[in-house]
């Protein structure tokens, strides 16, 4: 038996320069990924969002590329979050289970989308619990506004939580490609397969789905206490051109009647 695991270990890993400097055999690469064989029947997989994936590792090896990989890490996490799936090589048995993978052979193509979709699933965990902060945040003021009939949330404030919300949607869209599928299986029915087995059994799709609908229900929140904000604003906007309208007139009653 085999093992692959994925740690979430930072925010963002810079990838042009751990292609510089990291000390494994290249197999592939992009802007966004580095697939590494670091010694025989072992790969390392460093995705731009802050993922590292281990293959065929033990943890003293692990710990020593965490300690490689650190330097590029933005920031390096001390606790990281982490999935881990066993495979097994069974000649002419290509599966995929809830709690494990078979495959034919040590094909390194194979291994490395076992790799991809165990990184994924670990990221959409993490954007996962990121989303349903976010939410319960929001509902803390809705509740508000429900109870008292007015926002508990400054201007400033809300504009940092749109922004906010808006990097979260922008780096889901950047980092992860759940409904694509790698350029590898485009002509391999075989690793075609195999990939699609991943994201069904990780039920990927599903897990992004509601990420995103989190996120769409958080942003008409958030627009909709911009306009109540905006109205409030406008508002005294108007109460404040009102009374300056009376300071004018009175002082117009007052310098007639000194004349």
């Amino acid at each position: 038996m085999y093992s692959v695991v994925a740690y979430q270990v930072a925010n963002t890993i810079q990838i042009k320069t751990c292609k510089q400097q990291l000390p494994w055999q290249l197999l592939f690469q992009d802007s966004d990924e580095l697939f590494y064989k670091s010694s025989k029947d072992s790969f390392i997989y460093i995705f731009h969002y802050g993922l590292v994936c281990f293959f065929n590792m033990v943890p003293a090896e692990i710990e020593k590329a965490f300690m490689d990989i650190k330097p590029f890490c933005d920031p390096f996490f001390t606790q990281k979050n982490s999935e881990e799936i066993p495979v097994y090589i069974q000649p002419n048995t290509l599966k995929v289970q809830f709690d494990h993978v078979v495959l034919p052979e040590l094909n390194q193509e194979m291994i490395r989308l076992v790799m991809l979709n165990t990184s994924q699933s670990v990221a959409l965990n993490g954007y996962s619990e990121i989303t349903e902060e976010l939410l319960m945040e929001t509902n803390k003021h809705t509740k508000y506004l429900e109870n008292k009939g007015k926002l508990d949330i400054s201007g400033n404030k809300l504009k940092r939580f749109i922004g906010k919300v808006l990097n979260i949607k922008n780096r889901i869209l950047e980092n992860l490609y759940i409904f694509d599928s790698p350029v590898i299986t485009w002509e391999n029915e075989q690793l075609n397969k195999l990939n699609t087995d991943l994201k069904q059994t990780f039920d990927l799709k599903d897990r992004y789905r509601l990420i995103h609908d989190r996120i769409e229900i958080i942003k008409e929140n958030l627009e909709l206490f911009k306009d109540i904000m905006d109205h409030k604003e406008s508002s005294r906007l108007e109460w404040v051109i009102i009374i300056l309208i009376v300071i004018e007139v009175v002082d117009m009653f007052i310098a007639k009647f000194l004349l």
